[in-house]
């Protein structure tokens, strides 16, 4: 069985996002290099470093399906049907969008709780990993003991207001001394072990 984990670009302030959803230069990494990564549905190409391709490409290939709120949902329209990442979606949300679908996609969603919507990534899933988006759903993962890993793309900006990494409902927690450490261009790839409760 795959680990849970969320991941996310983070400022040094610790945001994600500003506050109208704008990433800012939480993404400039993305344009830092030379080498491309096409996104799956082939409407975007990204320009990493090597180091940063290599890392990108670990992440990625150990993905098999990822957890996210309804509002990532509704600002990215679903993705129209197909992530990014070419991994399928599970949507945590109190009730499903009327008359919302794309032919082929690989969105769905579950409304019993973040316990449910993990329990199905992870059928889908295998024994691959589960990403779980930053925010609300990383942060109740938290509070259930449902997270094995925090990953960080660290850059080195302030947003100074913005959507935090984890809201204020995870609480207090500790984390392991990092298992990954790689410095990439305008960012540190970081990631954490999370006790599991």
């Amino acid at each position: 069985m795959g680990k849970v984990v969320s991941s996310a670009s983070m400022s040094l302030d610790g945001f994600v996002a500003g506050p109208n959803d704008e990433v800012g230069p939480l993404f400039d990494w993305y344009e830092a290099g030379e080498v491309p990564w096409e996104s799956a549905g082939g409407d975007m190409t990204f320009h990493l470093t090597q180091t940063d391709a290599d890392y990108w490409r670990s992440w990625v290939g150990r993905l098999g399906a990822l957890v996210v709120g309804r509002h990532l949902f509704d600002i990215t329209d679903g993705w129209k049907g197909t992530h990014p990442l070419g991994v399928p979606v599970v949507v945590l949300t109190h009730a499903p969008p009327d008359g919302w679908g794309y032919p082929g996609g690989t969105v769905e969603f579950v409304t019993g709780g973040v316990h449910d919507a993990v329990a199905r990534a992870r059928e889908i899933a295998g024994d691959a990993d589960v990403g779980v988006a930053a925010g609300e759903i990383a942060s109740q993962c938290v509070v259930e003991g449902l997270l094995d890993e925090v990953a960080i793309d660290l850059v080195p900006c302030f947003l100074g207001v913005g959507r935090p990494y984890f809201t204020e409902a995870a609480g207090q927690v500790v984390l392991g001394n990092p298992t990954t450490v790689v410095e990439g261009e305008r960012v540190t790839h970081l990631v954490y072990p999370a006790q599991r409760g």
